[in-house]
């Protein structure tokens, strides 16, 4: 991650490799460059220049200008920002995701450039915390397995200088803290979705944990195959039974706050490789399943920030990790497991095996009575076919919460959508010969395994589930600050929750 400064210095002034400014598609004769705190004279020059070169103004479009004359850097990157803010929007500000993107967009595009000045629109702490955050996330880059390649991937930028006439002010330093934070969980979450799943099994995830949590005030526990069988833990070992590589639940505790402050619980899916099981995912389905532990992933990440930015709450962060293979050993479709707590569940489907390790974790969870209760998995295809591969879902037993969670990722820049979970469908997962099966109803998936979840949510916990198996793995190509591959979806969720949560801001 590069490192992060502010300045109210003059941004044609920085003695840097490059100069990011914003464009805004121009009602008339061509784009119109965005207020960055450039001279006229200069911001003139370099509008004309970049219309000659092809800029729209379209949002993330990029076009490189040469600096000179005014602009002590030698090349200044235009940057677009999409329409001119109308009347209303001009007292508003541009909106943060559209800053985020840009700065993204813009650091992504400028590797090789080792120092980099942005002077993209930043009047408040607001705007400059959208620029810091979408540079760090547009930085990163995911190298530890390149070789003979190496020499021809170009070095992300290394310094990043953000201008902004507030920059000295307290709210503009917090909020540069505060992206720092965000920014290196992210990174930690995208490295650990990217690592090969033969490199990070259950075991090597847990020692990830400990080590990410080095000399910050988090206690880890982590639970091993013998601890969780004697326990009752079917549902993580039923999993994870098949494989050679045996299951882990590792605990991260953060006290934040007094006596009363606020009990938040985070639980992830944490499948490090999901072949399907007995029931075999086709083969080109099984090409991005390291992705599969995105969820668990994400709730370290966020525990990270948390205690990063000493948030005043109690946070416990749950992550049932268990590989699923098949074996002669692993579970069999009919096999019926016995849930911690004592509910037991008729495996139809072995490929359902996610929300098997997450109601083990819900149980453990909620014996410890936390005032609030999110879970955050790659749960189900079902979410990509109801809303694509950016827009998560978000579900729960209390409408008020699962509003508040919303309305957080909105702020954080990340795309969620509220879904139902129609009681009429949780007949379908009636069954025979246990207390509930793991499938139901096929139309829904995505909302029947929303009820399999809330089955072992306790009484009086609020509760909310992300389905997240679209946004946490990127197979197209970058946009903004998102890269190809693991993208650390759900941390700046969870973080804006715990900081609502800490503030007083959530229903509980």
């Amino acid at each position: 991650m590069p490192e992060l400064t502010l300045t109210t210095s003059a941004a044609a002034g920085l003695r840097v490799d490059a100069l990011v400014v914003g464009v805004h598609e121009g009602q008339r004769g061509g784009p119109v460059l965005a207020d960055g705190g450039l001279e006229a004279a200069v911001a003139s020059r370099l509008a004309k220049v970049a219309t000659a070169l092809g800029a729209t103004g379209a949002r993330e479009q990029v076009v490189r200008l040469p600096g000179g004359d005014g602009v002590a850097a030698p090349l200044v990157l235009a940057v677009g920002l999409g329409p001119l803010p109308g009347r209303r929007r001009r007292e508003l500000g541009l909106e943060a995701e559209v800053l985020r993107r840009a700065a993204g967009a813009a650091v992504r595009a400028l590797a090789g450039s080792a120092r980099v000045a942005i002077a993209l629109p930043a009047p408040d702490s607001a705007a400059v915390a959208a620029v810091c955050e979408g540079a760090l996330l547009g930085s990163y880059a995911f190298t530890r397995y390149r070789r003979a390649s190496s020499d021809a991937q170009q070095a992300p930028v290394a310094s990043v200088t953000v201008v902004s006439p507030v920059a000295r002010e307290a709210a503009a330093r917090a909020a540069a803290d505060r992206a720092r934070a965000l920014g290196a969980s992210v990174a930690l979450v995208r490295d650990l979705v990217n690592t090969p799943p033969s490199d990070l099994p259950p075991r090597a995830l847990a020692e990830a944990a400990r080590t990410a949590v080095e000399g910050l005030p988090v206690e880890v526990e982590v639970l091993d195959e013998k601890v969780l069988r004697r326990r009752g833990f079917g549902g993580i070992t039923g999993v994870g039974q098949g494989s050679a590589n045996p299951p882990r639940l590792v605990r991260l505790s953060y006290t934040g706050g007094g006596p009363d402050a606020p009990h938040l619980a985070l639980v992830g899916k944490g499948i490090t490789f999901d072949s399907g099981g007995l029931s075999l995912k086709p083969p080109a389905s099984m090409i991005t399943m390291k992705c599969d532990m995105g969820g668990a992933a994400a709730v370290l990440g966020a525990v990270l920030a948390i205690a990063r930015l000493g948030l005043p709450l109690r946070v416990t962060g749950w992550m049932p990790l268990a590989e699923n293979m098949p074996s002669g050993s692993a579970i069999r479709p009919s096999d019926v497991l016995t849930i911690y707590g004592g509910r037991t569940v008729e495996v139809l489907n072995t490929d359902a095996e996610g929300r098997l390790v997450l109601a083990d974790a819900i149980v453990a969870a909620c014996e410890e009575q936390p005032d609030v209760l999110l879970d955050t998995a790659t749960l189900t295809g079902a979410q990509l076919v109801a809303l694509g591969s950016r827009t998560g879902a978000v579900m729960g037993n209390n409408d008020d919460l699962r509003a508040a969670v919303v309305e957080a990722a909105d702020s954080a820049g990340e795309a969620m959508w509220p879904m139902p979970l129609p009681d009429e469908l949780r007949k379908s997962m009636d069954s025979a010969v246990a207390d509930i099966a793991n499938m139901g109803d096929r139309y829904g998936g995505m909302l029947v395994a929303g009820l399999f979840l809330r089955e072992f949510v306790a009484d009086g916990v609020p509760w909310a589930h992300l389905d997240i198996a679209g946004p946490a793995f990127n197979e197209g190509d970058p946009y903004g600050y998102t890269p190809k591959g693991g993208t650390g979806a759900s941390v700046r969720t969870l973080v804006a929750v715990a900081e609502r949560l800490a503030q007083g801001q959530l229903p509980r």
